[in-house]
């Protein structure tokens, strides 16, 4: 019973993130047109893939951690904020 359970909450999770990443598409429209340009068209008909770029885009850019830093907080902070985002 916990399994059916586990994948409804990691669906509805993915479900919420696309979700997201198209209202975030529908404001750079918006924003767009209220200065007067069209907005983000650059991948695809009408930009409809520009959130799956954006989020390809931020995975693969390469992370710069300083020298002269804790490494493991640096590295799990955004995580947490991340988790604590979800959760709540």
């Amino acid at each position: 019973m916990i399994l059916p359970f586990s994948i409804s909450f990691i669906i509805r999770y993915i479900i919420a993130l696309i979700a997201i990443a198209f209202y975030t598409l529908i404001e750079r429209k918006f924003l767009g047109y209220f200065q007067l340009r069209k907005g983000p068209n650059k991948v695809g008909i009408a930009g409809i893939p520009q959130p799956f770029a954006d989020a390809i885009k931020l995975f693969v850019k390469e992370q710069s951690i300083p020298l002269s830093s804790n490494r493991s907080p640096f590295i799990i902070a955004p995580v947490l904020g991340l988790i604590l985002t979800l959760i709540l």
